[in-house]
């Protein structure tokens, strides 16, 4: 029987925000996610954590949750039965949901055919969430999401900030909680990376009354974790996989050299082994994109120039640029997103490959991804215009799209304080 923390991880694509919430001790009871090979992903890594989520406890879409009063039910006593939690007595400690964002990013809104917010359903389920919480009463829920949602207005002349005052105000309506929330920079919680999002915590008022006896912190009143830094550089984070053979369209098999530090030691942890994978040994997920002789040579002379891109080579398309192999003073600026080539490696001609993707949001190399490498156009897309809101979700994107690890890992440990010291 588990005697951990349990967490119901809503909308989780891949499961960044669930494994890194893992690490500092909590434990998946429950997952929803809409997207077969995302959730493939998060089935696929957590066999050994626990195959009750493979079996019986996943969802793929949250309506048959929050329309079936019969389904919720049955979930509680599934839960008190299989994991001696019992959601009518208040024991489920932690719920998290990052709805999908594309109607409020910059990416997501030029690839959603410019139809108005509220005309894309995926942006209407903060709401099914809100009632998930009501139903569930966790004694914490997190609600994340991107920085865009801050400022998106529903209508093309709606008013800056509309859509983020409807959502504030759904969680804050919600009985018996305490809410509070701010924007965070991934960058100042280890992760190398830029990448802003919007984290709204709930916690429980039978909680909230101790909140300010566990922490001194300013973020979000005690709700969120102070920052604590340390992030990698690129060189640092991804030295180790270079391979001075690598061919473009081909791929590195095992690892080229031994881990160099102690971020890439972590990575390189099995953690059921718990063995740090050495030279020699396999390694996943390191296929070259097979690019054209123009843009090898466009990509070296974006190293070679300072990440300059020659004349005659740009487009209107999002520029590339090259990945720094130490960050300025300024610490990172970059953000991954569902375009691997919105980058270029900082030392050899190419795009990241998906091992390295991962590792920009601090996947550990054991981490494997379900589905097809990347995809593009409207099967990445979608077109709402025409009612198709199916979207691919291959390996790129679903890396993209993830909290990053180490972001999780760092709220799950505050958490954990606050359920500790109650």
């Amino acid at each position: 029987m588990n005697n951990r923390p349990v967490v119901i991880d809503l909308f989780a694509g891949c499961g960044g925000l669930s494994l890194g919430l893992e690490n500092a001790g909590f434990y998946p009871i429950f997952v929803n996610e809409l997207n077969k090979d995302a959730m493939g992903t998060y089935l696929l890594n957590r066999k050994q954590i626990n195959p009750l989520l493979e079996k019986k406890y996943h969802s793929f879409d949250v309506k048959e949750m929050v329309l079936n009063q019969e389904y919720i039910e049955d979930l509680k006593i599934g839960f008190k039965d299989d994991y001696n939690v019992d959601i009518n007595k208040g024991q489920l400690d932690l719920l998290v949901g990052g709805p999908p964002c594309q109607g409020y990013s910059g990416i997501g809104h030029r690839r959603s055919y410019s139809v108005e917010k509220k005309q894309l359903p995926s942006n209407l389920l903060y709401q099914d969430m809100a009632f998930l919480i009501s139903k569930l009463s966790p004694k914490i829920f997190l609600f994340e999401n991107v920085r865009g949602l801050l400022t998106s207005r529903w209508t093309n002349d709606g008013e800056k900030g509309e859509i983020w005052n409807d959502v504030l105000t759904t969680f804050a309506s919600l009985p018996n909680y305490d809410v509070n929330y701010s924007l965070v920079f991934a960058k100042d919680y280890g992760v190398p990376q830029n990448r802003p999002r919007v984290l709204l915590v709930g916690i429980r008022k039978d909680l909230s009354v101790n909140l300010p006896k566990i922490s001194g912190h300013t973020v979000a009143g005690g709700f969120l974790p102070s920052p604590c830094y340390g992030y990698p550089n690129m060189t640092e984070l991804l030295g180790d996989l270079v391979d001075p053979n690598y061919e473009n369209g081909g791929a590195t098999l095992t690892y080229p050299e031994d881990p160099q530090n102690d971020y890439q030691n972590d990575l390189r942890c099995n953690p059921f082994t718990k063995r740090v994978a050495v030279k020699g040994d396999l390694v996943t997920e390191q296929v070259y994109s097979n690019h054209s002789k123009r843009i090898v040579e466009k990509f070296q002379y974006m190293i070679d120039n300072n990440g300059d891109i020659p004349e005659e080579m740009r487009t209107k398309k999002f520029a590339q640029r090259v990945l720094p192999p130490n960050w300025g003073k300024n610490g990172p600026t970059i953000t991954a997103t569902s375009l691997p080539e919105d980058y270029v490696h900082f030392q050899q001609p190419r795009a990241l490959t998906v091992r390295e993707w991962a590792r920009l949001q601090m996947f550990p190399d054991w981490y494997q991804f379900v589905g097809k490498r990347t995809t593009g156009g409207v099967r990445r897309a979608g077109n709402p215009r025409e009612g198709n809101y199916d979207r691919e979700l291959p390996k790129y994107t679903q890396i993209g799209n993830a909290v990053p690890v180490k972001l999780a890992f760092e709220l799950g440990k505050h958490f954990r304080k606050i359920l500790d010291n109650n």
